[in-house]
């Protein structure tokens, strides 16, 4: 019997020290303070983006500049009408990020780009619009204790744009050319 209880509590120590941390994936949550309040913005920062078009995702590392890692799950679409510019996180807003520990600290960031690009990196390389969020904010993961805590919150996110495509940047140029061209005359 003794044996047993031991090899329970080794087991159950065991699977605690794999433990992942876990991350609430809301850019709009109004149940933690401060509230989270981030909407995401197309090129010019009027529009929120909205529906199936754009999709974002979360990226973390365990070491502030450290190599970024996207969270397993496809990522998440835009909602639309009242809802747009808040990603929909689905059914569970709680995000896994694996190799960070239970509680540990995480430097996390959201990335978005048009879901057509099939890639964040695709998008970026391949003429189509993309953005992220400021500096990676560094936050602790949740997932510890008994009940489990919560995840830990995008606290700190702020709303940022897209870039837009490379050939708006050329076409931003070519207008600004033609005006200075014509100052001239």
């Amino acid at each position: 019997m003794k044996q047993r209880l031991v090899a329970l509590l080794c087991l159950i120590t065991a699977v605690g020290a794999f433990g992942q941390g876990t991350v609430d994936f809301r850019n709009r949550n109004t149940t933690v303070t401060p509230n989270i309040d981030a909407p995401i913005f197309d090129f010019g920062g009027t529009t929120r983006l909205s529906g199936p078009t754009f999709v974002a995702q979360l990226y973390f590392s365990a070491t502030q500049g450290g190599s970024l890692t996207a969270v397993s799950g496809t990522p998440a679409p835009f909602r639309t009408g009242a809802g747009a510019g808040y990603w929909d996180y689905g059914t569970d807003f709680s995000r896994t990020a694996a190799g960070i520990a239970l509680g540990g600290q995480a430097w996390i960031v959201v990335r978005v780009w048009e879901a057509a690009a099939g890639s964040f990196a695709a998008a970026q390389g391949g003429g189509f619009k993309w953005g992220e969020s400021q500096l990676p904010a560094s936050i602790t993961t949740g997932g510890t204790g008994n009940p489990p805590s919560v995840p830990g919150g995008l606290v700190g996110m702020q709303s940022f744009s897209l870039v837009p495509e490379p050939s708006t940047y050329a076409l931003m140029a070519l207008g600004a050319c033609a005006l200075m061209f014509r100052r001239r005359k």
